[in-house]
């Protein structure tokens, strides 16, 4: 795993990825446009379906990113990074949305186990509140991307397009319920940040961040009422920011 702040990586402990060259391209579905619409069957029913697309486009390592924690009041955003084996075992594998957390617990066992790599990007509350929750959610995925311990060739991305990765990437919109590269990735992102939420939860008791992992739920939102911030909290969004403005909470008159 790598953390990042404000003052830059706190840990490094992979290389870097290989660039691919400018002359391969993946050819794109219609899903991958915002207006497109009706995806293909194959695309919707079949998880390697981009992967197959870009090997035979001639890539071989093949990575799939996603995060999870854009939208919490309190906590990092985490971003996964996965190479899997061609053929790597898929069932039981989806959307981590739509997995309960023992299932996710299992999948990540799982893909820990059998991928090629893994890797992970964290990036703090107050990086987000310095450079605004895109930004700190492209540096997770970068991150990431560093994190791992092999070369890759292309990088399946859920959702926008990223800029500035370290090779060719292809941008899936709904890409964690299509490809089996982002799925796992989300699914990574998902526990790892699950994970550091019980830790807050330890370190700061009272805001209940075991059970809402930093979304604004009425008992959060009680919380930050009643306690005011604590330094896991994403001072930048509302309602917690107007609170500030306000000096509508504790220790805040």
């Amino acid at each position: 795993m790598r953390v990042e702040g404000r003052e830059g990586a706190q840990e490094v402990t992979s290389s870097r990825a290989c660039p691919l060259s400018d002359s391969l391209t993946l050819s794109l579905s219609r899903s991958q446009s915002p207006h497109a619409s009706n995806p293909p069957t194959r695309e919707r029913l079949d998880p390697w379906f981009y992967e197959n697309q870009a090997r035979e486009q001639g890539c071989v390592r093949i990575v799939g990113v996603d995060e999870a924690g854009r939208g919490p009041l309190a906590g990092p955003v985490v971003a996964g990074a996965v190479i899997l084996l061609e053929g790597f075992d898929c069932s039981g594998i989806r959307d981590s949305k739509a997995m309960t957390p023992a299932d996710r617990d299992t999948a990540y066992d799982r893909i820990m186990a059998q991928a090629v790599a893994v890797g992970v990007g964290v990036i703090d509350p107050q990086a987000i509140d310095e450079i605004n929750i895109l930004r700190a959610t492209h540096r997770a995925m970068r991150t990431a991307l560093d994190d791992l311990s092999a070369v890759f060739d292309i990088i399946l991305v859920d959702g926008m397009p990223v800029p500035d990765l370290p090779a060719r990437s292809v941008a899936i919109v709904k890409g964690d319920s299509k490809s089996a590269s982002i799925m796992c990735a989300s699914i990574i992102a998902k526990v790892t940040r699950d994970r550091i939420m019980l830790d807050l939860d330890r370190i700061y008791p009272g805001y209940g961040f075991a059970s809402h992992k930093g979304y604004s739920t009425k008992a959060h939102l009680e919380a930050i009422d009643r306690l005011g911030p604590c330094p896991c909290h994403r001072r930048s969004f509302f309602p917690i920011s107007e609170r500030i403005a306000n000096c509508r909470l504790p220790g805040l008159e």
